[in-house]
């Protein structure tokens, strides 16, 4: 199954919710905001909870793997290898950076 949809588009979608939010509150506001039936179509896969911000909705739904996360390869192995909190999509996973990209950035 292919996801068109990406991080940016869900976050953009939901710009005009006060947080915290649940599930059926994030979907109506993106319907109204006229979100991409897409867009609308990954939010109603998301967990039913309340979420503190948007961050926490963006890595709730599932986005195509290779959307504008900026998640370099090996970042993203390592999320694959560690897992998450349960119904997060594997790819939005929080991962450290590889040794050698931390020493680049100092």
């Amino acid at each position: 199954m292919t996801h068109s949809t990406s991080a940016r588009d869900v976050v953009e979608a939901v710009k005009d919710v006060d947080f915290p939010a649940g599930k059926d509150r994030l979907i109506e506001a993106a319907s109204r905001s006229g979100a991409a039936p897409d867009v609308v179509k990954a939010l109603r896969g998301i967990p039913a909870e309340q979420y503190a911000n948007r961050e926490e909705v963006a890595r709730s739904v599932r986005v195509d793997p290779d959307s504008d996360l900026g998640l370099s390869p090996a970042q993203r192995a390592e999320q694959a290898r560690k897992g998450g909190r349960p119904g997060q999509s594997q790819h939005l996973r929080d991962v450290p950076k590889p040794p050698i990209e931390e020493e680049l950035d100092s």
